[in-house]
């Protein structure tokens, strides 16, 4: 039979991980019982650049944008403040786009927490669970008089983002090595992000566009979904917009509720 794990140890062990002002746990000793404080502060330094790192492999974009220095030295302030919760890695950092909302140093980029956010539903999405998308043939099917009471499905991997900034086009300039032209910030634009089979793909949606998908999404009939989108862009084209939540794969079902 397998020992229970010495919980105590870890308890006194993990405190002073990510804090360098804090000296190193008795619990720790060398051969001996000699000091340990350079072993420890090795190890203590392992843990920060591993997390580090893993911000950096979320949040690609945002480190290009902003040069690997300054992200690294933001990343390592988060890492101080925010310990992982899991041990596992790619969870980690999903409090981090707020954290670069609140930054100091990155208050001349606003648009770079909306950028952030997009990363991390990019991320999120990869490794929602698998799920065939609905077909376009079930809403042909449905009867005029059961469209407006439509009760849709979302796939797991469906997420909908709003921004005051041209974040998606800012994302997509920045997920690769290309040069990156000049871009106006200022644009609003919002995300549909899904993955219908295995490639995660970031759509940048039209007015009232994402008014409409996340109303689909939270649970909102096509008809309520549809008159809030219209409340918010009265240029909103329905027909247009929920072929193109189809066709992107954002949701894998649909039931007829109440029609009014």
């Amino acid at each position: 039979m397998r020992p229970e794990p010495d919980l105590s140890f870890a308890a006194a062990f993990a405190p002073a991980l990510l804090d360098p002002a804090r000296s190193t746990p008795a619990v720790v000793t060398g051969p001996n019982g000699k000091s340990a404080n350079r072993r420890y502060d090795v190890y203590r330094n392992n843990v920060t650049v591993s997390l580090i790192d893993a911000l950096a492999a979320i949040y690609p974009a945002v480190q290009r944008i902003t040069g690997t220095e300054f992200f690294r030295a933001m990343a390592r302030v988060h890492v101080r403040s925010h310990p992982p919760t899991s041990p596992l890695l790619f969870e980690y950092g999903h409090d981090f786009p707020e954290f670069i909302e609140a930054y100091d140093h990155a208050q001349d980029m606003p648009w770079l927490a909306d950028v952030a956010r997009i990363e991390r539903a990019w991320l999120d999405a990869y490794h929602a669970a698998d799920a065939a998308p609905l077909s376009p043939d079930r809403l042909s099917a449905v009867t005029p008089d059961r469209l407006a009471g439509l009760i849709f499905t979302p796939h797991p991997a469906a997420r909908c983002l709003r921004s005051q900034y041209a974040a998606v086009t800012i994302f997509a300039a920045n997920r690769d090595g290309a040069p990156v032209m000049r871009i106006d910030a200022s644009t609003p634009e919002d995300a549909l992000i899904t993955r219908p089979e295995f490639d995660v793909t970031v759509h940048r949606l039209p007015p009232g566009g994402a008014v409409f998908a996340d109303g689909l999404i939270t649970g909102l009939s096509l008809g309520e979904a549809a008159a809030a989108a219209l409340d918010a862009a009265p240029e909103f084209d329905l027909a247009a917009n929920l072929a193109g939540l189809i066709e992107a794969g954002a949701f894998i079902s649909l039931a007829c509720g109440d029609p009014s």
